[in-house]
């Protein structure tokens, strides 16, 4: 625990050196030791045992802490080996051909395993310290069983560590006879009381200094990898104090009863100033860290949910209609809730409607200049279950949804609700999304309203005066292709379309709609339906497919549809063709199925493709290292779409066991 000072001014920890001012050649940065707070003190314990155990892998291959497995570290170690090494012996059986079985075993890196600097370290049962001795200083109260197999009973006070006269069955808190010093880190005091944590921690922070700086830092988001080894599992307090808690945020954010207004911290970060570029640069990087502690909360709390250690909000009502709100994050499951979706898919719909929300969320939240907030969004598939994390508008859950939308439309279409901000704010907006603005009609008496997105999109203005858009699941027009008695182009028909599909929310990327200005620009204005005479100006109508809201007499629908239809089309006959060229001549080359998938999406082409694209692949003997990925892509896609859908249909699978999820690999 300690600050940087520069000329007795202390320094903010999150501030760059080159943006400190009154800072000049010769400057000196004095480090000054602080005293121990609760929250300092579980930070530096955590610390050091983060630094001990670096080397153990078992929380890496889970995710926690978003550490991941890295194979970093081996290629440093055979690159400084000895390349001339002659070979003299057999190749590994599993090699050889005609193996049936390929062992998985040489895919994991493997690492020497040092000898630990301690056996155990956690916090001790006499905590918190009474009141007489709060008053002298005692802040936390911790034990270390040493490799000399001796168990230390040591105190945090606002100086430092020392050890106490506690023991096992009796707590006094009087400094040691035998050690009565006060160290300002654990570490100094480890090292005079313990010789065996004195020999391996230098060696453990060597081993750790070898290791790459990627390999060393965790991941801003959590990698699960399909492939884990079988760890050995080690006695940690630490570790099952946070696994065994899942009520508790976390120490790394703050004490519990200080939860995260993970709203605020969002728009307040979206709102900082962007006009020059390194003012952009500390905004982005704000966003960044705030969406990965958000993404890292979500996660936490959609594992508690599923699991059953979270207390739902309408706990008498249906399970498959529970809402929970953990950690300042609102947590809502992937069903089908009063029939919204019957007319769409049912369950299948919800759970399409959960991406293509999150794929609206990302496009509003990426336009420069927008004055519109979009709510902290993420998507958990765990255990069978998608569970939507979101962060809550301020006073949403004070007053009825109906009270509190001021533009778009409650009961699906039947009736609209306008608003001029609104339509001032969505205006610009719409122009970067490429969506058209048209009108509806809103109520029995044929007054109709301006809407510059989907019906379904939704406006509310929270306690904090902020203008929010929510339920973006329309915000892309919908994919013609994949819509049932839909009316697609001749080419289209002689390829198959449009095709079964288990629901009616197939919607195109927005990063396609960027791709299709290039090909209006080889267009005639009047050929590609342009707004405007002068410039090539391309909407699309997100509601132009929709039959449950009421187009206004003056709207066009036959050209807007025409629009879509054609851009489906380009999609199939040019879009997917070029991508599998770029796959022939390298342009592209993924490496498995996730950089597959990112590639597809840069370039517009939805996953629902994926299986032209396996058709492609597989009658082109230049993309044979192609065919295994693309068609192992493809059979998880299903099985985890299928998986999800069909295992959870009844209330008996609700709580389903562990150890039956084998099944789903």
């Amino acid at each position: 625990c300690f600050s940087l000072q520069l000329n007795g001014v202390g320094l903010d920890n999150f501030t760059e050196i080159r943006a400190i001012p009154d800072l000049v050649d010769g400057s000196v940065l004095h480090v000054v030791e602080e005293p121990y707070t609760m929250r300092e003190a579980r930070v530096h314990i955590r610390h050091v045992r983060d630094l001990i155990r670096h080397t153990d892998q078992a929380e890496a291959a889970s995710a926690v802490d978003m550490s991941s497995l890295s194979f970093l570290t081996s290629v440093n170690l055979q690159e400084r080996g000895d390349k001339e090494k002659p070979f003299d012996g057999l190749p590994p059986e599993y090699v050889v051909p005609g193996t049936k079985e390929r062992s998985l075993a040489p895919m994991l890196a493997h690492s020497a395993k040092p000898k630990p600097a301690i056996r155990n370290m956690g916090i001790s049962p006499y905590n918190p310290p009474p009141g007489y001795r709060k008053v002298k200083g005692d802040v936390l109260y911790l034990y270390v069983d040493t490799v000399e197999k001796r168990r230390l009973h040591i105190t945090c006070c606002t100086k430092g560590f020392f050890v106490n006269s506690s023991t096992d069955e009796v707590f006094n808190a009087q400094p040691s006879s035998q050690n009565k010093a006060v160290y300002h880190s654990l570490v100094d005091l480890l090292n005079v009381l313990s010789p065996g944590f004195k020999k391996m921690y230098p060696t453990l922070i060597k081993k750790r200094n070898e290791r790459h700086m990627l390999d060393r830092l965790p991941t801003p988001y959590p990698v699960h990898s399909w492939l884990s080894p079988c760890q050995e599992v080690v006695e940690d307090s630490i570790r099952a104090d946070d696994a065994s808690q899942p009520h508790r945020v976390g120490f790394e954010d703050h004490l519990p009863g200080q939860i995260r207004d993970w709203n605020e911290e969002l728009q307040t970060t979206h709102e900082m100033a962007r006009g020059s570029l390194p003012e952009r640069v500390t905004r982005d990087r704000s966003i960044f860290k705030i969406h990965g502690d958000f993404i890292g909360a979500a996660i936490k709390g959609a594992i508690a949910v599923v699991d059953g250690n979270v207390m739902a909000i309408n706990p008498a009502d249906e399970p498959r209609t529970h809402m929970f709100i953990w950690n300042n994050i609102f947590f809502s499951l992937g069903f089908d809730v009063k029939d919204h979706y019957k007319e769409l898919g049912g369950d299948a719909a919800a759970f399409a409607a959960t991406s293509a929300d999150l794929q609206g969320v990302r496009a509003y939240a990426a336009l420069d200049n927008c004055k519109l907030c979009t709510l902290g969004m993420a998507i958990i598939d765990y255990r069978g279950y998608r569970v939507t994390a979101q962060s809550i508008i301020p006073g949403i859950l004070d007053k009825e949804q109906e009270q509190s939308v001021v533009y778009g439309s409650v009961d699906f279409g039947k009736t609209v609700v306008s608003s001029e901000k609104y339509h001032e704010l969505l205006e610009a907006s719409a122009k970067d999304l490429k969506l058209l603005p048209h009108e509806v009609v809103i109520d029995d008496e044929g007054n109709t309203a301006k809407l510059f997105t989907s019906y379904e999109t939704k406006g509310i203005i929270g306690n904090d005066g902020r203008y929010y858009v929510l339920d973006l699941l329309r915000t892309m027009p919908p994919d013609v292709h994949y819509l049932q008695d839909a009316e697609v182009s001749e080419k289209s028909k002689a390829l198959g379309f449009p095709r079964p599909f288990p629901h009616k929310l197939a919607t195109l990327l927005i990063i396609y709609l960027i791709f299709m200005q290039f090909f209006v620009m080889s267009q005639a204005a009047e050929a590609v339906h342009s707004l405007r005479d002068d410039t090539f100006d391309i909407r699309f109508n997100p509601d132009c497919f929709s039959t449950t809201v009421k187009h206004a007499p003056s709207e066009d629908l036959e050209k807007q549809r025409r629009l879509v239809v054609e851009a489906a089309e380009y999609l199939i006959t040019t879009q997917l063709p070029e991508f599998v060229s770029s796959c022939v001549d390298f342009t592209v080359t993924p490496i498995d199925g996730e950089s597959l998938c990112d590639l597809m999406h840069a370039r517009g082409i939805n996953m629902r493709y994926l299986g032209d694209v396996v058709s492609k692949v597989s009658s082109d003997i230049s993309l044979i290292y192609m065919d295994g990925m693309a068609i192992s892509s493809h059979k998880l896609k299903l099985t985890q779409v299928s998986f999800c859908l069909n295992h959870a249909q009844t209330l008996e699978n609700f709580r389903i066991e562990k150890r039956r999820l084998f099944c789903c690999v």
